[in-house]
């Protein structure tokens, strides 16, 4: 069971949210971390923009991965959302197996 962590973000915590509580009820992530607003600036079709961002920070299984990115994509409203799996390389082995345990239903 490998854990991972996913990063996304939403222009607005309302969807975050959203997001958030479906994950968790569905027993796809064990945790997720919605952080304050932030600026983004980007290229995008070849022009510089700047958004205004909330971060999540998924932590899950692998095994998951699909489930939550098609999640993820439904929920979004961006045509590109971001959507990047970073694995655990190491971690504290109790906090690990509770990610386990949450998301193995």
């Amino acid at each position: 069971m490998e854990a991972i962590l996913i990063l996304t973000s939403f222009p607005e915590e309302k969807g975050a949210l959203r997001l958030a509580k479906q994950l968790i009820d569905q027993h796809k992530a064990a945790c997720v971390h919605i952080g304050s607003q932030l600026t983004s600036i980007y290229h995008w079709k070849g022009k510089t923009e700047t958004a205004t961002e909330v971060p999540v920070v998924i932590k899950t299984l692998s095994a998951h991965y699909a489930a939550v990115e098609q999640t993820i994509k439904a929920l979004h409203p961006y045509e590109l959302p971001e959507i990047i799996a970073v694995p655990i390389i190491k971690g504290l082995p109790a906090y690990l197996q509770w990610i386990a345990d949450e998301t193995v239903h």
